[in-house]
């Protein structure tokens, strides 16, 4: 709880600061900051300049592994992008519990992987840290409050400490005591990020440090002796008895949570790299000043990080039946405690070299390395050490990536291969080629990738959440063919993956690690698509459709047609200030044998007797607007659980088997920035 306090108090210390600063300058004005903070309905990618005057904010970013600098994306239309869960993703009833996505998604890494994905969608990590460059000080403050207290917190600030040194940071909080039992969320992430270029350009250094706790309440769905969901008594649903955990509501405090039964997720990483370069200098001289430039030719670079991972279950009031009727697995005491937990520390030292064929284009480059991990790994089940370990990995990797600088192509081709160490024999090739048609025409990608690695460490004996006698395990092997055409003109894109799958490890029954025997292949077609319903084009509705089907006899189910439509008004009402959004968004999916949730095991498992069918199509409405750097989202959610008979929302899909959707549910958002 301190550590909370105190980042909170740093971030309004520090905007303070920055706000003294900036009161300095008289002319301080913005005009207008891309995404969350002006332009249109529509998507604008550009962020005003600085002028003479000094009225406005230049404020880019870019990520570790991409030197090109991006500017902000000012879409009011979809929410998704503010919030952790995507569209396509389904959850277990409220924000924060465990997410998978309705289109199908292999894991592509190789190497080490704990394998504990359900949560993804809340953890912050490394490569998608922005480092920005900022002409000012910048904060945003972001507030969500949802249904049933649910509640998500985001602070944001960064600015130049020097014209060549930016740093920041980011603060998250998301607290969700959710409809049903034993249900409560709370989850904190921080990130603090630093960006330095020495003056002569040769040299730079980028700092990462995140951490993420995540403690998701796991109820085990609800109990199925009764039919609770149409019993007119369990009107309330968080009186309905759930299979896991002691009855008890969920906490309505943001700052404490009080999940007993659940699973603990701790994540930690700390980065640092370092390139330099040796090339040519250069200047544009003008009527008063000289710019200095430098365009590398070769960069040198050497990155050092620090990753933890630590997942937990733990039961305090553990029901011997239900562990033993689903995992076959004794409790001594008919109502004690259970606990099991992995622990992983990995040390990881990278060396490469860049090669830059074209002076004057950073955009096209070779790079080489080699890194080194050290791995450290240890577990506990039932409150007794289970599994220890001490190893290492090896891999070389190589990469190559050209932007023209006409931009019609657009190249990109990486590999490693480890040769040594715990994952010996894993591999992957990646090619990606994009070529502009031309702008009426629009652009066409075409890519190729093909992974061999070992199973996730979830599926080893040696893991805490490994229920079953040693089974050995071939490498997975995945080949992905893709292609896209996207024609911005008619605001269109179309997208297709094939995979071609073999020895995809996976869990069945609750608990029972396997392996498909044969190999399988899934085929994914994407359209998107915004029609302009009037002359004004300011009446829209805007579709995005997937079609899946597998072929072979392998364990993966997936909806074979999964929809979502956005049917409404985008405009500004006549008003200078005021760009908004308004209308209807509708969701559904076919029915299929989804993938149940274990628990006890951290996964999702495979399942083929169980049909999950939405009784209507997910239907919510949305108000966004903007005004100046001020953005609401107003929207009314899961409307189709009405039930017209009574007049209350209790028609609840249940995406996943004994996890019901909540009734309607209304949240209200708020994001605001701040220039200093």
């Amino acid at each position: 709880m301190k550590t909370r306090y105190l980042i909170i108090a740093a971030f309004l210390l520090l905007s303070a600061f920055a706000n003294n600063a900036a009161a300095q300058d008289p002319f301080r004005r913005l005009q207008g900051m891309g995404r969350g903070m002006g332009g249109g309905g529509g998507k604008v990618d550009t962020v005003l300049h600085r002028t003479g005057l000094e009225d406005s904010i230049t404020i880019r970013f870019r990520y570790l592994d991409s030197s090109r600098l991006r500017s902000f994306d000012s879409s009011l239309t979809d929410f998704s992008d503010r919030y952790p869960i995507p569209w396509s993703s389904v959850n277990l009833g409220n924000l924060g519990t465990a997410a998978r996505n309705l289109i199908y998604s292999p894991f592509l890494k190789p190497g080490w992987d704990h394998g504990f994905r359900g949560y993804d969608n809340y953890l912050w990590n490394v490569e998608e840290t922005k480092f920005y460059t900022t002409t000012r000080p910048f904060s945003e403050m972001d507030y969500v409050l949802g249904s049933r207290a649910e509640q998500f917190i985001q602070l944001t600030h960064t600015q130049n400490i020097r014209p060549n040194w930016n740093a920041g940071f980011q603060y998250r909080l998301i607290n969700s005591p959710g409809t049903y039992q034993n249900q409560s969320v709370n989850h904190n992430n921080y990130r603090f990020h630093s960006w330095y270029q020495s003056k002569n350009k040769r040299y730079q250094n980028f700092v990462v440090v995140v951490g993420n706790k995540l403690q998701a309440g796991e109820n085990g769905g609800i109990k199925t002796d009764v039919n609770y969901l149409e019993d007119e008594a369990y009107r309330e649903r968080s009186s309905i008895p759930t299979q896991l955990g002691q009855d008890q509501p969920g906490s309505r405090n943001f700052f404490t949570s009080s999940v007993q039964t659940g699973s603990f997720f701790t994540t930690g990483a700390y980065m640092m790299r370092q390139q330099y370069d040796l090339g040519q200098k250069d200047s544009i001289v003008t009527d008063s000043t000289v710019v200095p430039l430098f365009y590398p030719r070769l960069r040198l670079e050497h990155s050092i990080s620090y990753n933890t991972y630590k997942y937990r279950f733990r039961d305090q009031s553990a029901d011997s039946t239900y562990y033993w009727d689903k995992y076959q697995y004794y409790i001594p005491t008919s109502r004690g405690t259970y606990f099991t937990q992995d622990f992983w520390k990995i040390l990881t030292n990278d060396f490469s070299v860049y090669q830059f064929p074209d002076a004057k284009n950073p955009q096209q480059f070779i790079k080489v390395g080699a890194t080194h991990q050290q791995i450290s790994f240890s577990s506990i089940k039932q409150d007794q050490p289970w599994g220890n370990l001490k190893d290492h990995n090896i891999f070389i990797h190589g990469e190559y990536r050209n932007k023209t600088r006409n931009k019609k192509w657009d190249i990109e081709a990486f590999g490693n291969f480890y040769f040594k160490g715990m994952n010996t024999g894993n591999y992957t090739a990646y090619v990606s080629l994009q070529r502009l048609l031309s702008e009426r025409i629009g652009s066409l990608q075409v890519g190729f990738q093909n992974t061999n690695r070992t199973p996730s460490f979830v599926y080893d004996i040696y893991s805490g959440f490994y229920f079953t006698p040693p089974k050995t395990l071939n490498k997975e092997n995945i080949t992905n063919l893709f292609g896209s055409y996207n024609v911005p003109r008619l605001q269109l894109k179309l997208s297709a993956n094939y995979y071609l799958i073999t020895n995809l490890a996976y869990m069945r029954d609750n608990f029972v690690v396997d392996q498909a025997s044969t190999p399988f292949n899934i085929l994914q077609v994407t359209a998107q698509k915004e029609f302009h319903l009037s002359k004004s084009k300011h009446w829209n509705w805007r579709t995005w459709a997937v079609l899946q089907q597998r072929a072979g006899d392998g364990p993966v189910n997936m909806p074979l047609f999964t929809s979502r439509n956005q049917i409404g008004y985008d405009g500004n009402l006549g008003f200078k200030n005021l760009n908004m959004s308004l209308g209807l968004e509708v969701r559904y999916f076919t029915p299929y044998n989804a993938d149940s949730w274990s628990p006890l095991t951290g996964q999702y498992v495979f399942q083929d007797t169980v049909k999950v069918k939405l009784k209507a199509p997910e239907i919510g409405a949305y108000l966004h607007f903007r005004i100046k750097t001020f953005t609401a989202y107003v929207r009314v959610e899961n409307l189709n659980a009405l039930d017209v008979t009574t007049g209350s929302f209790t028609r609840n899909n249940i995406p996943t088997i004994g996890y019901p959707y909540p009734g309607m549910q209304l949240r209200i958002g708020i994001f605001w920035a701040f220039v200093n």
